[in-house]
Formats: structure tokens, sequence, C-alpha cells
């Protein structure tokens, strides 16, 4: 049998990082076992669904890169399918019409909790069979009575729920539209899911799930139910947390392959081994190893991955996610200097590309003002000479390249008899506004000479401007 997992998002807002590592879960084991995995969208709450919270999932799940074999699929378009089961449900008596009124459930609900008894479902319908005048019926499915389900679960082991617990749930409501439990039974029916994973706040829901697949002669599928994730005190994660969606991660400039593999850290481990490709992600993975208590979340080990990532994945690959963080800052990343080149020179002083972007601008763009404390300390009178004559010796280079601009650089302090720091420290503040940057001839060279050459002047004028 042919391995098939789901992720089955609701799209009542962004894809939260609980519902990322379930969908990254999904996707290893199905991955893992040589299966499919497939994309289902849960939108049959109309009143909250909408078509943002989709594109929401979907440009997370495509950050992610979390490629989906089969989908999505949308409940919204298989309401027909969901009609005709329920339908199967009441002819062959494993459903029923019920006619309570709210008055009537309030008050067995009231009448429960005056007797410290579970509130739940009486089952007082379930015998009656005439219609009640302007009542529109809700479909109740008929739960065994007696007897366990076992829910042989992957990752809590075996729990036994009795069914004398489980009321005669909901499977339509009076307008007809059917409920979460059923549409969720039928699609993972007809989508021959064998593998469910998601997390434990399911975990009630499936022995009624497998009491209605078995109503219709169907074999349950295997059911993984995750811990759930909690903020750094130990509390439910919630937006006071920070970020908890997927996308305001990669807004805040981290790369999809550091989120992945912290994500697959909360709850599950191999061995000591912190860091991990996808290959071996793939290879290694296996849900039996998911642990079952919460994970916290840390950002500072989200940082260190982050920053791990930046400097050993390619150029290439940093440079496609810098991309859209300079397209933020009205920088086209197709001119020039190319931008893998500028991740090369910045990687190792960036722990996310917000800072990495926030740090390359000076490259791309010019800028206004320069930094008034980096001003003050190195375009000074003193400096006049020193930018004079660099602008001399760098408008001379035959070739613009790193080897020949550090020459220049250096010969400019020799021959003003000047320390190195007296030449170099001016001509980063006037070629970038700061005084920060990589090395100098790196930077002179990614800047680009007529640029170098531009500011270098602006910066003379600037100087002799403020000594009139």
């Amino acid at each position: 049998m042919k391995v098939r997992t789901r992720f089955a998002p609701s799209p009542t807002g962004y894809l939260h990082i609980g519902g990322a590592r379930t969908a990254l879960f999904s996707w290893l084991y199905a991955r893992k076992h040589g299966g499919d995995f497939v994309l289902r969208i849960e939108d049959t709450d109309l009143a909250r669904s909408n078509a943002e919270s989709v594109n929401a999932i979907l440009e997370g799940m495509n950050w992610l890169g979390l490629e989906y074999d089969e989908g999505p699929f949308y409940q919204t378009q298989r309401f027909d399918r969901y009609k005709e089961v329920i339908q199967q449900l009441l002819d062959t008596g494993h459903a029923y019409h019920c006619y309570c009124t709210k008055e009537e459930l309030d008050a067995m609900r009231d009448q429960q909790m005056a007797m410290k008894a579970k509130p739940r479902y009486d089952g007082r319908c379930r015998l009656r069979n005439e219609p009640r005048e302007g009542v529109s019926p809700v479909i109740r499915f008929r739960n065994p009575a007696e007897g366990v389900t076992v829910v042989d679960d992957m990752v809590r082991g075996r729990v036994t729920f009795q069914n004398t617990e489980l009321d005669d749930l909901i499977i339509a409501r009076s307008d007809g539209t059917p409920t979460y439990n059923l549409t969720v039974v039928v699609d993972d029916w007809d989508m021959q899911i064998t593998h469910v994973i998601r997390g434990d706040d399911h975990l009630n829901n499936t022995p009624r799930q497998i009491n209605i697949l078995k109503a219709l002669g169907v074999e349950p599928p295997r059911y993984a139910h995750l811990p759930m994730i909690l903020g750094p005190d130990g509390t439910k994660l919630s937006k006071r947390h920070g970020a908890v969606s997927v996308m305001q991660y990669r807004d805040d400039g981290y790369l999809p392959q550091a989120l992945l593999n912290y994500l697959v850290r909360l709850g599950w481990s191999h061995g000591d081994q912190e860091i991990f490709s996808l290959d071996e992600l793939i290879e290694l993975f296996d849900i039996s190893d998911v642990n079952h208590s919460a994970s916290a979340i840390n950002p500072e080990k989200l940082l260190w991955l982050n920053q791990h990532y930046i400097k050993t994945q390619t150029p290439e690959y940093v440079a496609r996610q810098l991309s859209w963080h300079m397209g933020q800052r009205e920088v086209d990343p197709s001119r020039p200097p190319p931008l893998r080149d500028v991740v090369e020179v910045l990687r190792e002083r960036a722990k996310t590309l917000v800072e990495m972007a926030d740090q390359s601008v000076y490259f791309f763009k010019e800028f206004d003002e320069y930094d008034a404390k980096a001003a003050q300390k190195n375009l000074t009178p003193d400096a006049l000479p020193v930018l004079q004559a660099l602008h001399a010796a760098l408008d001379a280079l035959g070739e613009w390249n790193a080897e020949q601009i550090h020459e220049s650089v250096t010969g400019v302090s020799e021959r003003l008899e000047v320390k190195l720091g007296k030449v170099a420290q001016p001509l980063r503040v006037a070629v970038t506004g700061g005084s920060v940057s990589p090395s100098i001839d790196q930077t002179l060279m990614l800047i680009g000479r007529e640029r170098t050459l531009s500011r270098l002047q602006k910066a003379v004028d600037w100087i002799a401007a403020k000594k009139v």
C-alpha cells in the first residue's frame, strides 16, 4: 500500500508555525516512504474562510519548499459528495435527524452540569422519527452505545476511548451543510490517505472519525498526534511571543531552510545532531521518535541556525532569499553589483537577511546623509587632502579590482605618511555613509569605479563647504 499523507489547514488566517510543523512532518513521512503528500483546504466554514488566507497558506508552503504531489483540493467543491455520504449513513441507520430545539439542548446541558455530569447529547432523538413543526433538524451520527474505540497512535501509543463517552455528534447542520468531522472522514477516505499526522488538539475527534469510517465499512488510516508548541515562557503560543506566522519569519529575515531545521527539532531529535540537510531529514525522520510532550520555542536557537545557514548555504541560494528584502528597500537586485557577490562579503556579518539588506543598500543606492558621528570623526578638514589624493589615485587605476584598489589605498597612506586607518576610515565613510563595511577594497570593488569617484568628490565638496 502506497503511503499517502495530507496537510489540511482551514483558511481562516495565516499559516502559523504549528501548522507548518505539521505540514513538514507529513511531508517528511511521505518522502521517506516514497509516498504522496496531499494539500487539502478545509474551507467549509464559509463565515471565516477567505481567499486571502488561502493565498497566505499557499505562499507559506511555497516559501518553505514543501511541494505537494496533489491538490490543493477545496472542500467547498465537494458538497455533493458529502451529501451523498450523509444519505448513505441515514439509509443504513448510522445517522438520524435530530429535532431538538436550542431551548431543549440548553436545558439538557444545565441539568447535566447541575448533576456534575459531562455535558453531552443524550440521544433522545434516536427513536424520534416524526418531524416537529417549525424545527429544521440537524443530522447526528449514531455512535456505538457500548464498547471501546482504540486509537493506535504513532506518537502517543495506544489510546482507548469508551464509546459511552462519545455523544452523537452533528454531521450536518440544519441548513444541510456538513460539519468538520464528516468532511474530514470523507476526504481521507476518497483521497486514500493512509497516515494522518496532525496536532493533538484533534485527538478527541479521532475516535468519532474512526467510528464514522467503520460505519461506512472503511479501514481507518493510521494516526499520529503531535504535541503542541509553547512560547518561551511555557504558555500557549500567541502573538505576544513574536512571529507566529510563517511569512512573518520571512519578513524578519530568516531563511526557509533555517526555519525548517528549527521546526523539525521542536519535538523530534536524532541523537545530539542539531543541523540537518533536507536529504538527511528524509533519511532519518521517524514519526515514532516524536516527543510526547509539548516543545517551547527558543528564538535564540532559531537565530543561531539562521546565521549558520547564511554562512554555509551557497551565495546564490542566500541571494535569492535576500532579493525580496532588497525589493522592500526599493533596490532592484538585478542591477549591479551582483547580489551573490554582496552576500559573499556580508555573510559573516549578518544574523538575518534584514541585517544583510540594511547593510547592503549603499552598494546599490545613493545616500542623502552621512552618519553624524562617523562624519564628525572622519570627514574633517585633516581628511580633505587624503580624500583628494585617494580620488586621484583611484581614478588612475587601469583595472577596477580588489587587488589594485588595495595597492592604491596603501600607496596613498605611504605617500602621505599617514596610518592606513586614517586613510581607509574617511574613505569608508565617504563611499558608504557610515563607519562599518566589509574590507575597503571589497567595498569599493562592489560599489564600482564611477560611484566611488562620485562619492569621494561629494565628500570632498561636503568638507570644503563645512570649512567655509
